[in-house]
């Protein structure tokens, strides 16, 4: 009996389809908070603010077909950005496969569950506050430290 891999181990980024790259999303939902960039160092921080798509109890984004009209940073990720920018959390399937690594044990894909990395605290889950209840010109109060 012969067993195929799993498509991530056996096709690059370029070659997954358009489900195939989606499912890859863990629902962690950190690219979903603001982050502050410090202008002389280039260092991005991440803040516990919720983009105001995003449901904080599903870690999704409530329209995501339509995100990149609503909010206008919002990132699509393709192939080469995920190569490129800085600021995908080191717990990121995308970046974890661009950088040549596996995906974590705890990812939907590898624990067959959904639920595991909110289980793992992995996910914004419990620990961001919505948009609408921030102050946005605080942002620098409201960095966190409980990342990767």
């Amino acid at each position: 009996m012969t067993f195929e891999q799993p498509f991530w181990k056996r096709k690059t980024l370029e070659e997954m389809t358009a489900a195939e790259w989606e499912s890859l999303c863990d629902g962690c939902a950190k690219c979903c908070l603001h982050k502050i960039e410090d202008e002389d160092s280039g260092l991005v921080y991440f803040t516990n603010v919720a983009c105001r798509l995003l449901d904080l109890n599903a870690c999704r984004c409530q329209d995501y077909p339509h995100r990149t009209e609503k909010v206008k940073d919002c990132a699509y990720l393709t192939p080469e950005m995920v190569r490129t920018i800085s600021w995908l959390p080191v717990s990121c399937a995308y970046r974890r496969l661009a950088e040549g690594r596996e995906l974590a044990w705890w990812h939907p894909l590898v624990s067959g569950d959904p639920n595991t990395v909110r289980l793992v605290g992995i996910s914004v889950f419990g620990k961001a506050i919505p948009e609408a209840q921030a102050d946005l010109d605080m942002l620098e109060e409201m960095v966190v430290d409980w990342f990767d």
